[in-house]
């Protein structure tokens, strides 16, 4: 079957615990390290509440471009148990296809733990499981050649370079890439080929400032360079890509194409209740919509800012997501 976009990537259950202790303390030691929660040490923590959802980036994306009328496929890998069954059950709800998700029958599904303070800031600890032993195949690339658009996804285990050259290989198909932790831990040099491919890159402001130190051309404390997002953007869209995005929180997103900058705001909302899963939303809904508006930037940034705001007055990385018929009121 031809796809309008496959993204490809991890899958998760996610439990969110919510606790009105937990502090944030801000560091000025470190450009890479600016923000931390920390809790007593040897306390024990009182939870509030507790919710399970799902979660990684390729079933977010996943399920968002869907809810928004495109042809979506998933390319992932879950474990042969009751929370990879569960984890299908929901793609299959929110109509992605399935015919390209693997089972890992001797890995447990991947779970993250999400710890959420009474000010919402979070941390998450990630258990990869299956994700580790995804690995694209044959019927994979074909799928990958006749789509429009690969939405790729933090990878993770022994195959994320193989799958990234495969994936970079199919050269019809245009590539929106949202790094993880495995990819830039290696910096600029072990992914440099890969981003002079991309045609839109997406990170957070940490990954971007993380990216810009491996060159080895900065340093940790170098505040004032690399807390400026257009120092940031012009550094890494020298890397390769066609276009760059940063996110930054409460800051809203940037964007720049070697031409042109923009910034987008975000919407506020009185509800934000879990901000989960943002960095997938904005990401697959900018794509979303470059494809709706005719490559629209302003249009397609908004579009990103909507859903994002929507997400976090729900629960969970997907719970909130607009779908199509929502965007009436929006009038983009």
């Amino acid at each position: 079957m031809k796809y309008d976009i496959i993204t490809i990537g991890g899958a998760t259950e996610d439990f969110s615990f919510y606790t009105h202790e937990g502090l944030l303390l801000e560091s000025k030691k470190d450009v890479r390290h600016q923000k931390l929660i920390a809790f007593e040490y040897g306390a024990k923590i009182g939870i509030d509440r507790v919710y399970s959802t799902y979660g990684g980036g390729a079933a977010n994306s996943a399920v968002n471009l869907g809810g928004l009328g495109f042809k979506t496929a998933a390319i992932l890998c879950v474990g042969d148990d009751e929370r990879g069954r569960a984890v299908i059950n929901n793609l299959t709800r929110r109509k992605v296809a399935l015919d390209l998700i693997k089972v890992a029958k001797r890995e447990t599904t991947g779970f993250s733990f999400i710890v959420i303070n009474k000010s919402n800031e979070r941390i998450i600890f990630s258990h990869r499981g299956a994700n580790t032993e995804l690995r694209l195949g044959v019927k994979d690339l074909a799928a990958l050649r006749q789509a429009k658009w690969a939405y790729i996804a933090s990878l993770s285990g022994a195959y994320w370079r193989e799958d990234l050259n495969k994936i970079f290989s199919a050269a019809r198909v245009k590539k929106i890439w949202n790094p993880g932790e495995t990819q830039l831990s290696g910096g600029v040099r072990k992914i440099s080929k890969f981003l002079k491919q991309t045609d839109i890159l997406g990170i957070n402001q940490d990954e971007a400032i993380e990216l810009v130190l491996s060159t080895g051309k900065y340093r940790p404390n170098d505040f004032k360079f690399l807390n400026k997002i257009k120092n940031l953007l012009v550094t890494i869209k020298s890397f390769g890509p066609k276009m760059v995005i940063i996110t930054n929180g409460k800051r809203g997103a940037d964007f720049y194409d070697g031409v042109n900058f923009y910034h987008q705001n975000i919407i506020k909302n009185q509800k934000r209740l879990d901000t989960t899963g943002v960095g997938d939303a904005f990401h697959s809904s900018f794509l979303a919509g470059i494809e709706m508006y005719g490559g629209d930037i302003k249009k397609a940034m908004l579009l990103g800012v909507y859903n994002t705001a929507a997400v976090v007055s729900a629960i969970g990385a997907q719970n909130g997501l607009l779908i199509k018929s929502d965007l009436k009121k929006y009038k983009l």
